[in-house]
């Protein structure tokens, strides 16, 4: 990992959000690979993804009041910048195409979780 760069630097299986705890801040992943996890009720855990460099996580807290819907841990080395909701919010007045990229991937992993439950209410049928 470069040296001086902003951002925190994560151990391997290091968690940097947890599912289920509140939170009012975004990340940005600047290097490295995170997972995305969800536990189950019966304290199994899903993997959900891999995000990569340029990839962001975290956002829904920024908008909502609601606690974590997922656990993010980094998978190997992984740098991680914290944007909190205050600093975002002064970027996305700054930068209107920031907000147009940010609704796009939402937008986006909001369409592959329908595909996947309507993948799954054809299986069970």
């Amino acid at each position: 990992m470069v040296r001086g760069a902003l951002g925190k630097v994560y151990k391997d299986g290091e968690e940097i959000i947890r599912q289920g705890k509140p939170g009012e801040s975004m990340y940005v992943v600047q290097g490295g690979r995170v997972e995305v996890l969800q536990h189950s009720k019966k304290g199994r855990e899903q993997h959900l993804a891999y995000l990569e460099a340029g990839d962001f996580f975290g956002e829904m807290a920024v908008f909502e009041k609601e606690v974590r819907s997922a656990t993010v841990r980094a998978a190997g080395e992984a740098r991680v910048l914290k944007v909190d909701k205050k600093t975002l919010l002064t970027r996305l007045r700054e930068d209107p195409l920031l907000a147009v990229n940010l609704l796009k991937t939402m937008s986006h992993r909001i369409r592959e979780l329908d595909r996947e439950v309507s993948h799954h209410k054809k299986v069970r049928l």
